[in-house]
């Protein structure tokens, strides 16, 4: 395995730029771009090389892995008196609990499916 696959590596279209643009999640931002989808991913292995021969030359630790990482489901978030107050009270009104109106919630804003809710 080579040092560059222990990190995520993320191409994605821009509508802003009209391009496809790549980046390293907590480590390198948008680095490269181009009209090809498969020309900047192998551009951005080859960033992510360089900056992990820049960091060992320097002696600088790299980033811990963001792949094959572990995830136990459960994170803590505050949001605030007001808003705590407004996700339950539209939890209760949709019928769900806390818990699972703010999973809906998040998975829909992540996938970009919207449900209509009341």
């Amino acid at each position: 395995m080579k040092a560059r696959d222990r990190y995520l590596k993320i191409v994605e279209w821009s509508e802003e730029d009209k391009c496809y643009v790549g980046s390293v999640p907590g480590w390198i931002g948008a680095c490269c771009h181009g009209d090809n989808e498969e020309k900047v991913y192998r551009q951005l292995c080859r960033i992510v090389d360089e900056w992990i021969k820049i960091y060992k030359k320097d002696g600088i630790p790299l980033p811990s892995s963001t792949v094959n990482k572990n995830y136990s489901g459960k994170f803590q978030l505050r949001t605030g008196s007001e808003l705590h107050k407004a996700l339950a009270i539209r939890a209760l009104q949709s019928g769900e609990s806390l818990n699972n109106f703010c999973i809906s919630v998040l998975r829909n804003s992540v996938t970009g499916k919207e449900k209509s809710r009341g």
